[in-house]
Protein backbone atom coordinates (compact mmCIF):
# COMPACT_ATOMS: atom_id res chain seq x y z
CA UNK A 1 0.00 0.00 0.00
CA UNK A 2 1.24 3.48 -0.82
CA UNK A 3 0.23 6.93 0.40
CA UNK A 4 0.51 9.78 -2.11
CA UNK A 5 -0.88 13.29 -2.56
CA UNK A 6 -3.94 13.56 -4.81
CA UNK A 7 -4.76 17.20 -5.48
CA UNK A 8 -5.54 18.71 -2.03
CA UNK A 9 -6.20 15.25 -0.54
CA UNK A 10 -4.18 12.21 0.46
CA UNK A 11 -4.67 9.05 -1.57
CA UNK A 12 -4.02 5.47 -0.59
CA UNK A 13 -3.15 3.09 -3.39
CA UNK A 14 -2.46 -0.53 -4.11
CA UNK A 15 -0.62 -1.41 -7.31
CA UNK A 16 -0.86 2.32 -8.22
CA UNK A 17 -4.68 2.23 -8.10
CA UNK A 18 -6.46 4.53 -5.65
CA UNK A 19 -8.84 2.78 -3.28
CA UNK A 20 -9.50 5.70 -0.91
CA UNK A 21 -8.79 9.41 -0.66
CA UNK A 22 -8.83 11.39 2.56
CA UNK A 23 -9.82 15.03 2.89
CA UNK A 24 -8.63 15.85 6.41
CA UNK A 25 -9.85 19.46 6.25
CA UNK A 26 -13.46 18.31 5.77
CA UNK A 27 -13.15 14.92 7.56
CA UNK A 28 -14.40 13.08 4.48
CA UNK A 29 -13.09 9.89 2.90
CA UNK A 30 -13.90 8.80 -0.64
CA UNK A 31 -13.90 5.02 -1.18
CA UNK A 32 -13.86 3.04 -4.43
CA UNK A 33 -16.56 0.38 -4.17
CA UNK A 34 -18.33 -2.02 -6.50
CA UNK A 35 -21.87 -1.07 -7.48
CA UNK A 36 -23.32 -3.68 -5.11
CA UNK A 37 -21.10 -2.65 -2.18
CA UNK A 38 -21.91 1.00 -2.79
CA UNK A 39 -25.64 0.28 -2.58
CA UNK A 40 -25.11 -1.41 0.81
CA UNK A 41 -23.01 1.39 2.29
CA UNK A 42 -25.22 4.27 1.09
CA UNK A 43 -28.05 2.89 3.22
CA UNK A 44 -26.37 4.91 6.01
CA UNK A 45 -27.33 8.60 6.09
CA UNK A 46 -23.74 9.85 6.27
CA UNK A 47 -22.50 7.80 3.31
CA UNK A 48 -23.43 8.75 -0.24
CA UNK A 49 -22.21 8.27 -3.80
CA UNK A 50 -20.31 11.08 -5.49
CA UNK A 51 -22.89 13.14 -7.39
CA UNK A 52 -21.46 12.77 -10.90
CA UNK A 53 -20.06 10.10 -13.24
CA UNK A 54 -17.50 9.14 -10.56
CA UNK A 55 -20.35 8.09 -8.28
CA UNK A 56 -21.68 5.80 -10.99
CA UNK A 57 -18.23 4.17 -11.05
CA UNK A 58 -18.47 3.35 -7.34
CA UNK A 59 -16.81 6.37 -5.70
CA UNK A 60 -18.53 6.82 -2.37
CA UNK A 61 -18.17 9.58 0.25
CA UNK A 62 -18.21 9.05 4.01
CA UNK A 63 -18.47 11.75 6.68
CA UNK A 64 -15.88 10.39 9.10
CA UNK A 65 -17.05 12.24 12.22
CA UNK A 66 -20.54 10.77 11.85
CA UNK A 67 -19.83 7.05 11.38
CA UNK A 68 -18.61 4.34 13.71
CA UNK A 69 -15.04 3.15 13.57
CA UNK A 70 -16.19 -0.35 12.62
CA UNK A 71 -18.24 0.94 9.67
CA UNK A 72 -15.28 2.98 8.45
CA UNK A 73 -12.94 -0.01 8.75
CA UNK A 74 -15.44 -2.19 6.89
CA UNK A 75 -15.60 0.35 4.04
CA UNK A 76 -11.80 0.60 4.01
CA UNK A 77 -11.35 -3.17 3.73
CA UNK A 78 -14.09 -3.46 1.11
CA UNK A 79 -12.56 -0.65 -0.95
CA UNK A 80 -9.09 -2.17 -0.72
CA UNK A 81 -10.41 -5.56 -1.83
CA UNK A 82 -12.29 -3.92 -4.71
CA UNK A 83 -9.08 -2.49 -6.18
CA UNK A 84 -6.41 -5.02 -5.23
CA UNK A 85 -5.67 -8.18 -7.26
CA UNK A 86 -7.96 -11.09 -6.33
CA UNK A 87 -5.22 -13.21 -4.73
CA UNK A 88 -4.22 -10.38 -2.40
CA UNK A 89 -7.87 -9.59 -1.61
CA UNK A 90 -8.41 -13.23 -0.64
CA UNK A 91 -5.51 -13.00 1.83
CA UNK A 92 -6.96 -9.87 3.41
CA UNK A 93 -10.44 -11.34 3.72
CA UNK A 94 -9.07 -14.58 5.21
CA UNK A 95 -6.94 -12.76 7.79
CA UNK A 96 -9.93 -10.74 9.02
CA UNK A 97 -12.32 -13.68 9.45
Amino acid sequence: MEEEPHFEKTSFRVKKKIFVTLDTARSIACFKLSEVDQSVFVAHATIYSVANKWGKQGWTLMELKKVSKSLCLDALQTSYCTVTPKKLAALVRTSVE
